[in-house]
């Protein structure tokens, strides 16, 4: 604790694996009689922004062509990537949403590309979206079975007043017009989202919250009105803004009952994309803590004020202005990632939409090759194994062992999330299951092996009744190629996750451990620990 702050950002990024390593034994009782908060069927969701690619921060401009006018639906990687989720949420929006406009009806506009003024919102002129392009956007979509949010231009007619306050009423035509057209079009949109972070102060622009239940109450009828004869009605979402308590929870009495299905918020705990302890953040449990506060105040409001609805975390990057360069595009920002996706699914969240696809240096693809990056498989490996059904954990485990279950998706059992922040010490883990209250006695840890003396009862997920074949559980375990935080690659037991030959994700396997064995995790790892005879109520 006592090294200066650059030796030790160079011992973490290149952390030696070889070094000798501490042991430290923990105990987690999982809680499984019932689940403690139910997330969506599909929790993990990915941006698609409007940045064109002159949007520069700190010196470099890492937005390329990833926008969602100019990005090339083509690639084969692109369509694969997404397949691979079979059910991939996919929230279009961001600053500039509300600055677009859809070429379609009485525009009575030429419609122009995104063009960089100084000292214009956000920095730069209108842009405008073809329904050429609209119906590219959807043509990927219905192939690769993406769920879509759309978010809506909410500045539209609206007039500065002074600062960064916004007033006037929306002028709903375009959007109208744009809502028709997709409709007649038959185009599936599972929700459309209504501006972008205009709520509270606002980033740039901001608009106070009885216009802006107004305008929902009117954007509401119109979906009611254009969707009338369709099976199902896609939800409002709402205000995708920072989470501001008095204003959040004036926005669900102003706009009324049942008008509003979600409230988005937006979520970057870490600081800006140039900040020097980004890395230091993202390994200090404490920090990493701070924004449960966040997700409990948020539950809490809509409970006591709009039961009606649900919360999604509409846009996070963990670095604003772009993610941190060579940290958010990195192995090393699993830990944020994973451990933001543990906790909101903790208090209730629905969605979580992580920023981005593709763009910036923190999109899950690589903005050029569109190569994923290691929060792509964090990401696919979560929407795999981690069912909609939260567990409480307890247990002595310290706080650099992040700690999170669900029950299994789409069969019996139950996943752990095992998120080892310690560079030096690796965690010997014994689960038990607290209805069944079972337990290991004595355990011991002699050179490198680990010696199991005496069992009480057979370890909880092997389940209830004898069985002649042996049980296994899976384990998916991941590391940095070389021990180096900020590579590139992921390794998942031990083996690169590469694309294959012809652009495929590469399929994730599973070590099969025994079941009677106990769960190692190594300094600064992730492991996904299935436990597919695990026997608990709420997963029943």
């Amino acid at each position: 604790m006592g090294l200066s702050c650059l030796a030790l950002f160079i011992f973490i990024v290149s952390f030696p694996w070889g070094l000798a390593q501490d042991v430290a034994r923990s105990t987690l009782i999982i809680h499984g009689s019932e689940a403690i908060a139910e997330t969506d069927d599909n929790f993990i969701c990915a941006t698609l922004d409007w940045w064109p690619h002159d949007k520069c921060n700190y010196d470099q401009c890492p937005w390329g062509y990833s926008s969602v006018i100019n990005l090339n639906l083509s690639h084969p990687v692109l369509g694969k990537a997404i397949q691979a989720f079979k059910s991939l949420r996919i929230r279009i929006g961001g600053s500039l949403q509300d600055r677009v406009l859809y070429d379609v009806g009485q525009l009575g506009l030429r419609c122009q590309p995104f063009r960089k003024i100084k000292g214009s919102l956000f920095g730069f002129s209108k842009g405008c979206l073809h329904m050429k392009r609209w119906d590219e956007l959807n043509n990927l979509f219905s192939k690769t079975g993406a769920i879509v949010t759309f978010g809506l231009n909410a500045l539209n007619g609206r007039h500065w007043i002074k600062d960064q306050v916004w007033g006037g009423d929306w002028n709903f035509s375009n959007a109208y017009d744009f809502i028709k057209y997709t409709v007649a079009r038959g185009y599936s949109i599972d929700s459309w989202e209504f501006g972008n972070e205009l709520s509270g102060s606002g980033v740039d622009a901001c608009v106070s919250v009885e216009q802006y239940g107004k305008d929902l109450i009117f954007l509401k009828k119109i979906i009611n009105e254009l969707y009338k004869s369709s099976r199902s009605k896609p939800s409002v979402i709402a205000p995708g803004g920072f989470y501001d308590q008095q204003w959040y929870a004036k926005l669900l009495q102003v706009s009324g009952s049942g008008v509003i299905n979600a409230m988005s918020h937006h979520i970057y705990n870490l600081g800006g994309g140039d900040d020097p302890h980004l890395i230091s953040k993202i390994l200090d449990p404490s920090h990493l803590s701070q924004i449960s506060d966040t997700f409990i105040n948020l539950e809490e409001t809509i409970k006591k004020h709009g039961p009606w609805a649900s919360a999604w975390v509409g846009e996070s990057g963990g670095a604003y202005n772009s993610g941190g360069r060579h940290i958010s595009n990195t192995f090393i920002n699993s830990f944020w990632y994973l451990d933001q996706l543990g906790m909101a699914s903790k208090y209730d969240t629905k969605v979580y939409c992580r920023q981005s696809l593709v763009g910036g240096n923190y999109g899950l693809l690589n903005t050029t090759t569109l190569v994923p990056n290691p929060d792509y498989y964090s990401a696919l490996l979560w929407h795999r194994l981690m069912g909609k059904r939260a567990l409480a954990v307890s247990g002595d485990a310290p706080p650099s062992l992040r700690c999170y279950a669900h029950c299994l998706k789409g069969r019996a059992g139950v996943t752990l999330l095992l998120i080892n922040l310690r560079n030096q010490t690796k965690f010997i883990i014994t689960t038990q299951n607290s209805v069944q209250n079972l337990h290991v006695e004595e355990q011991s840890v002699n050179k490198g092996s680990i010696l199991i003396h005496g069992l009480k009862k057979t370890v909880s997920f092997v389940g209830q009744g004898p069985s002649r074949a042996p049980l296994f559980r899976e384990e998916y375990h991941l590391t940095p190629q070389g021990g180096h935080l900020q590579s590139q690659t992921m390794l998942l037991n031990g083996s690169p996750l590469e694309l294959m030959r012809d652009g495929a994700i590469p399929p994730l396997k599973p070590n099969l451990v025994h079941a009677d064995s106990l769960i190692s995790v190594s300094p600064l790892s992730i492991a996904f620990i299935v436990l597919p005879n695990f026997d608990v109520q709420a997963c029943a």
